[in-house]
C-alpha cells in the first residue's frame, strides 16, 4: 500500500510538472494566430497562393482519406488549444478573435465531418467556396491574371499545379461513394469537365510568349497529364448518371446546425422562412410602385422587359468604367464609408475566354501581395450567336450599375481593401459567407437609399430585381433542404417572383441544391440592416452611416453576429 501510494504521489508530481512544463510552452495569444494561419495556409496552399504567400505556389490540399483526417484532427485540436485561453488572458479584441476563430473552425468541421457526408457524395465540393473558403484549389487563374513574378517563373507554377492534378482527382474519386445526387453530378462535370477545356485550349495560349524549351516541354507534359486525368475524372462522373439520385436535401436538423457552424444563426426556421417572404413582399411592392412610375398600364414582366432593354450606348466595359467612376464619387460625396488611402482601384476588363461562364467578376489580391492591380471583369457576347442572342446577353444599365456597386464601390472591392489591411491576421484570411455576399448585397439597397439614381425607376428596379433574385435564393435554399420543394418548383418561384429567364432560373434552382447557404445575400443583408437600425439608436446624434459602415469593416469579414455583439454589447438579441 505504501510502495502504491509512493508510485501514485511520484505519478502526480510528474504529470504536474509536465504540465506546467507544457503551460511554460503554451504560446500568447499573437503567437497562437500566427501559428494557426501558418498551419490553416500548410493544409490549404491554394488559400496562400491567393494570399500572396507564393511559397505555395503549384502546391494542392491533401484529400486522401489520412489527409482528411488529418485536416479533422488539426481543427480540433485548434479548437481545443483556443478554449484553452480563458478571458483574463484575452484583451476585448483578442476575445473577438478568439470567437471568430471558434466560428471558422465550427464551420470547416461541419463540411469534413458532418453527418451529411457531403465529402464522400459530392464531388464539387472539392472544389467549392464554403469548403476551401471561396478558392477552388485546382484553379490556376492567379497564375495567369496576377503578375506577381516574371511570366516564366508563373509558368513554372502553373506546371507544378498541373502535375498535382491526377493525384488530386483520383483522390476525389476514392472517397465518393455512389450513388451521386443528379444535381451534384452537373454541377462537378461542369466544374471539372470546364477546367479540362480550359487548360487544353487556353492555358498554352497564356504561356506562349515565354521563351524557354525546357519549361515548355516540361509544362506540355504536365499539362496534358492534367487534361487526361480530368477527362478520366469526367467519363467517371458521367458513368454515374445512370444510377443518380435525387438525395441533395440536408434536412432541418442539419440546415439549423450549418447555419449555426457557419454564420452562428440560431433563429429557428420557420422564423427564417418568414423573414424571407417579408422581405420579398417588401421588394415586390416597391417593385409595382417603381413600374407604376416607369410604365403606367403595363404588367410588371412587361414593365421588367423595358428595364432588360435598356442597354449601354456603346459597350458594357466602356459602360461599367463610367459606372465605377460614378459610384466612387457618390461614396465620397455622400460620405456613406471611408475610401483606404492610395490609389487602388479597379481596372475593368472584357473578361478572358476561358472565364466568361461568368458575366461578371471581380478578382482581388490577397493582403500578401505587393502592387497588384485588381480586375473587374464583364464578359462579351459571343459573336457566333445571333445578333438578338447577343443583344440580350448585355447587361442592361440599370443591372449592370448593382452589379458594379455589389462588386467594386463600396461592395467586394471596399470590403477587401479593407480587410487586407486589417490588424488582424484572422481578419485578413478568413471570412464568413454572410459578411461577405451579405455587405455587397446590402451596398445596392444602401446605395439607392442614399440617392443614387436621383429617383428613376429605372434604376430602382434594377436594384429590386437583384433583392428579388436573393430572396428567392432563400426560400428556395430552406425549401430545398428542409421542405420538400423540388428543382422544378425552385425554378418556377425564380421566373413567377424573381422575374429570371427560364435558363437562369434552372440554374439558380440546382444551384440550390450544393449550395444551401446561397440564402445569405438577404440574410447577411438583413442581419447589417437591424445592426444599423440598432446602432444608429443606440448612438443618437453621434450615429453616422459612415461612422458605422467604417466600424462594421473594421472588424474582417466574422459571423455577423459576432460583429453584433462586439458592437451593441451582450444582449442585443438575435439580429433580425
Amino acid at each position: 500500500m505504501k510502495r502504491h501510494y509512493l508510485i501514485t504521489i511520484s505519478f502526480v508530481a510528474l504529470w504536474l510538472l509536465m504540465d506546467c512544463a507544457h503551460r511554460d510552452k503554451t504560446p500568447d495569444w499573437d503567437t497562437f494566430v500566427d501559428q494557426f494561419i501558418a498551419g490553416y495556409f500548410k493544409l490549404y496552399p491554394n488559400i496562400a497562393v491567393n494570399a500572396g504567400r507564393h511559397e505555395f505556389d503549384g502546391q494542392l490540399p491533401d484529400f486522401s482519406t489520412e489527409g482528411l483526417a488529418r485536416q479533422v484532427a488539426w481543427f480540433k485540436d485548434q479548437g481545443e488549444r483556443i478554449a484553452a485561453f480563458t478571458q483574463h488572458q484575452l484583451t476585448d479584441s483578442q476575445q473577438f478573435e478568439r470567437e471568430y476563430l471558434l466560428a471558422i473552425i465550427d464551420g470547416k468541421l461541419f463540411w469534413l465531418e458532418g453527418e451529411h457526408q457531403w465529402l464522400y457524395k459530392n464531388p464539387y465540393l472539392y472544389d467549392a467556396f464554403y469548403f476551401l473558403g471561396d478558392l477552388s484549389p485546382i484553379d490556376p487563374i492567379v497564375y495567369i491574371t496576377r503578375e506577381y513574378a516574371p511570366l516564366p517563373e508563373r509558368m513554372a507554377a502553373f506546371t507544378r499545379l498541373a502535375s498535382n492534378i491526377r493525384s488530386l482527382t483520383e483522390q476525389i474519386r476514392a472517397n465518393i461513394r455512389p450513388p451521386i445526387p443528379a444535381p451534384f453530378l452537373l454541377t462537378s462535370r461542369w466544374s471539372y469537365g470546364g477546367l479540362a477545356d480550359f487548360l487544353e485550349k487556353d492555358a498554352p495560349e497564356a504561356f506562349a510568349s515565354v521563351d524557354d524549351e525546357p519549361l515548355h516541354k516540361a509544362f506540355d507534359q504536365a499539362n496534358a497529364d492534367a487534361v487526361a486525368a480530368l477527362r478520366e475524372f469526367d467519363a467517371w462522373l458521367e458513368e454515374q448518371e445512370t444510377e443518380a439520385t435525387n438525395e441533395y436535401a440536408l434536412g432541418s436538423e442539419l440546415y439549423r446546425e450549418m447555419l449555426w457552424a457557419c454564420e452562428r444563426v440560431g433563429i429557428p426556421l420557420d422564423s427564417l422562412e418568414e423573414i424571407a417572404w417579408a422581405d420579398l413582399k417588401r421588394n415586390r411592392q416597391a417593385l409595382e410602385e417603381s413600374c407604376n412610375q416607369l410604365a403606367p398600364g403595363k404588367t410588371i414582366p412587361e414593365c421588367v422587359e423595358v428595364v432588360m432593354n435598356d442597354k449601354p450606348a456603346d459597350d458594357p466595359v466602356s459602360e461599367a468604367r463610367r459606372q465605377l467612376s460614378q459610384l466612387k464619387a457618390f461614396v465620397l460625396d455622400h460620405d456613406l464609408v471611408s475610401i483606404p488611402s492610395g490609389d487602388e482601384e479597379a481596372q475593368v476588363e472584357e473578361t478572358p475566354s476561358f472565364l466568361r461562364e461568368y458575366g461578371a467578376m471581380i478578382l482581388i489580391p490577397g493582403p500578401y501581395e505587393k502592387g497588384m492591380p485588381s480586375f473587374y471583369y464583364i464578359s462579351p457576347s459571343d459573336p457566333a450567336w445571333s445578333e438578338e442572342e447577343q443583344l440580350a446577353y448585355i447587361f442592361n444599365k440599370s443591372a449592370l450599375l448593382f452589379i458594379s456597386v455589389h462588386e467594386v464601390w463600396p461592395g467586394h472591392f471596399l470590403q477587401v481593401l479593407k480587410s487586407n489591411r486589417s490588424k488582424s491576421e484572422i481578419g485578413k484570411n478568413l471570412f464568413s459567407y454572410a459578411f461577405s455576399e451579405g455587405w455587397a448585397h446590402y451596398t445596392e439597397e444602401m446605395m439607392w437609399e442614399a440617392g443614387l439614381g436621383n429617383g428613376d425607376p429605372m434604376v430602382h428596379i434594377g436594384e429590386l430585381l437583384e433583392a428579388l433574385l436573393r430572396d428567392v435564393r432563400f426560400l428556395s435554399s430552406i425549401g430545398l433542404h428542409t421542405k420538400g420543394m423540388t428543382i422544378d418548383e425552385s425554378e418556377k418561384m425564380f421566373q413567377e417572383l424573381a422575374y429570371q429567364d427560364p435558363v437562369t432560373a434552372r440554374q439558380q434552382a440546382v444551384r440550390g441544391t450544393f449550395d444551401p447557404l446561397y440564402l445569405n445575400y438577404t440574410l447577411g443583408k438583413l442581419m447589417i440592416f437591424k445592426l444599423r437600425e440598432d446602432w444608429m439608436a443606440a448612438k443618437g446624434d453621434k450615429g453616422t452611416l459612415k461612422a458605422f459602415h467604417d466600424q462594421f469593416l473594421s472588424y474582417g469579414m466574422p459571423p455577423i453576429p459576432l460583429v453584433r455583439k462586439a458592437m451593441l454589447g451582450e444582449d442585443s438579441g438575435p439580429g433580425l
